[in-house]
């Protein structure tokens, strides 16, 4: 045996170890209990990241697959582009509400930096004093309901143009390239309404030019967003598609440029005559006279003036026309709510009485068909936001200026919020559904269950949502009154999306004419 004092040094010494052991185990679960925790991720690849899951897919349902996967919060790599995505309602809130400041910002992408107008964007702009007063002009006079109702006869009177072109397409027997005539339709609208076009003499050939310059803007932006992947090297324009970004924004900046000149003469001729008043007051009058205000909260440029009318045109054309072409493929695929639109105008307006935007307020189930249109094909498949600071959303931390994509495709197809949520069923946004659970039927478009989300949510929500609805409603009434439509090859038109979530195709009919409200 050991004499006692080894027993007792023995013993001295393994207390003194298992302290040891004891102190570095609590020490190294405190540190991993308080190490930084980010949102699941699914296996990556060196270099190219998550790229490989998303090649050959629509983006969002690419995410929406991840998601039922890794969880309603994931963080995927892009290359050397890192962001966070939400795919459902709850986490969605937490974002849009719970955090709703933290996450006020826009992310910036790399095309960004060859924009003629940097710093000067509504859109993108940070949140602050420029973002915050423009905002404030937005609602209250660009874009509010007595400026719509200013304007109701330019859409009526582009809406009747195109009834016109498709009339004659129906006498002739020849087909019409919807997706076209119907970019052409808002592209028009919004250049009418914020430019007071029709007192321009080459008023036709500015809003030509716009929309070509507008397309044009989409591919070579689109092209250019792709250096995201590349970091660094992004920014040495490889490929050239940032010069071509800066030659476009050049040209439209050479016609908005000249139509305020054009204006501002005419202000100060008129301004000459104190017994004139200025006509149109459309929002080119508007953000002029503002720029012309010493007085004004915020100071604009003529810069912030341009570049807000690049937002308009950019975040209006593409996106009310692609929720137009849906929902005609939804209508027309659908026989029975065609037939129902078709009986509720009837109705409602009469027969062969054009429907105008005053009789949508009585045709509830129109209303409920561009509700469920909007739900399966939201006019921008994700909401984007940036965190100014560190956070915790969902139990994972979230770094500050973390790229968020919400994506409200996913969103409002979710089955744990919606009754069968890939089938377009209008009759959910009727207040007795048929046999469809009434949970969603008393939602408005505000986004307060945040399950249903079309034109975002909060401060930083879409604020052209009325001109959307108005626009959408009338156009969809008109081209059901008076067209029974064909499909040119097939019965049915392809659904087929494309990568971003628009039509694979472009939607091609036959106008069969069912009634000529102009006779």
């Amino acid at each position: 045996m050991l004499p006692d004092y080894l027993n007792i040094l023995f013993s001295v010494i393994l207390l003194l170890l298992t302290l040891f052991i004891s102190t570095l185990f609590f020490k190294s679960f405190r540190k991993q209990s308080t190490k930084f925790r980010p949102p699941p991720s699914p296996p990556s690849l060196p270099i190219i990241g998550h790229l490989h899951l998303l090649t050959g897919s629509v983006m969002p349902k690419s995410f929406q697959t991840l998601a039922a996967l890794y969880g309603p919060l994931i963080q995927l790599h892009l290359g050397a582009s890192t962001c966070v995505v939400v795919s459902n309602a709850q986490v969605a809130k937490e974002v849009l509400k719970t955090h709703e400041l933290n996450f006020s910002n826009r992310p910036q992408f790399g095309s960004s930096n060859y924009f003629l107008y940097k710093g000067s964007y509504f859109i993108t702009a940070p949140y602050g004093p420029h973002w915050r007063f423009m905002r404030k002009i937005c609602m209250t006079k660009l874009l509010s309901t007595s400026q719509l109702n200013k304007f109701t006869h330019v859409r009526e009177q582009e809406i009747t143009k195109l009834l016109e072109f498709l009339i004659m397409c129906g006498n002739e027997g020849k087909d019409s390239d919807l997706s076209m005539e119907l970019t052409t339709l808002t592209n028009n609208i919004l250049c009418r309404m914020a430019m007071s076009s029709s007192r321009m003499g080459h008023a036709a050939n500015d809003a030509k030019e716009i929309h070509h310059l507008i397309k044009e803007f989409f591919d070579v932006g689109a092209k250019l967003s792709v250096g995201e992947i590349l970091g660094p090297l992004g920014k040495f324009d490889l490929f050239g598609y940032g010069k071509k970004l800066t030659k476009i924004v050049g040209n439209f900046d050479q016609i908005v440029e000249r139509i305020m000149k054009e204006l501002e003469e005419k202000m100060d001729v008129l301004n000459d005559h104190k017994d004139c008043e200025i006509e149109g007051g459309d929002m080119m009058d508007i953000l002029l006279q503002v720029y012309k205000d010493a007085n004004a909260e915020v100071r604009l440029t003529r810069n912030d003036i341009k570049a807000f009318f690049l937002d308009i045109f950019l975040a209006g054309t593409d996106t009310i026309a692609v929720a137009l072409q849906w929902a005609m493929v939804e209508i027309i695929n659908h026989p029975k709510v065609f037939n129902e639109i078709r009986a509720e105008i009837d109705s409602v307006v009469g027969l062969c009485k054009l429907v105008k935007e005053s009789d949508v307020q009585n045709l509830t189930y129109l209303q409920a068909v561009v509700k469920e249109v909007l739900r399966l094909h939201p006019t921008a498949p994700f909401v984007l936001r940036q965190s100014a600071e560190d956070c915790k959303i969902n139990g994972y931390d979230i770094k500050g200026e973390a790229r968020t994509l919400v994506n409200v495709y996913a969103i409002m197809r979710d089955p744990e919020s919606w009754v069968k949520p890939e089938e377009f069923i209008p009759e959910r946004f009727l207040i007795n559904p048929d046999g469809i659970n009434g949970q969603e039927n008393l939602m408005e478009n505000k986004g307060q269950d945040f399950m249903y989300l079309p034109f975002g949510n909060g401060r930083r929500g879409c604020p052209g949502a009325s001109l959307a609805l108005s626009v959408l409603h009338v156009t969809i009434g008109a081209l059901i009154q008076c067209f029974d439509w064909k499909v040119k090859d097939g019965d049915k038109v392809d659904i087929n999306e494309g990568f971003s979530a628009g039509l694979a195709k472009p939607l091609v009919c036959y106008p069969v004419i069912h009634c000529n409200p102009f006779k």
